[in-house]
């Protein structure tokens, strides 16, 4: 036979409890360049450069991740300025598209 245990302790309901929740507004924003079969991978790495500004050390890094892994995050940020990137990038004829982190 069991003996009655002393009540258990309830926690204390009128605390405030605070969770940071990230939210769909404050997630960056990705632009993701994938590989494609019309781009020389020289051309690509030229966009980089002079569309993305990035130095040519970088923007052959970058070409060579969209390359041999089929994409890569060439930006990121707040919606217009990716939106931005997408639609420059789009314009100079590569494959680019936007996503949020996370």
């Amino acid at each position: 036979m069991s003996t009655p245990s002393a009540p258990m302790a309830m926690p204390d309901l009128d605390e405030q409890i605070e969770v940071d929740v990230a939210t769909s507004e404050n997630l960056p924003w990705m632009c993701i360049v994938w590989d494609d079969p019309v781009n020389l991978m020289s051309y690509v790495a030229y966009v980089f450069h002079t569309v993305l500004g990035y130095d040519k050390k970088r923007a052959h890094e970058l070409m060579m991740q969209v390359h041999t892994e089929g994409k890569a995050a060439v930006s990121s940020g707040e919606r217009d300025k990716v939106e931005a990137d997408v639609k420059k990038l789009q314009v100079a004829g590569l494959w680019a598209t936007m996503q949020q982190a996370g």
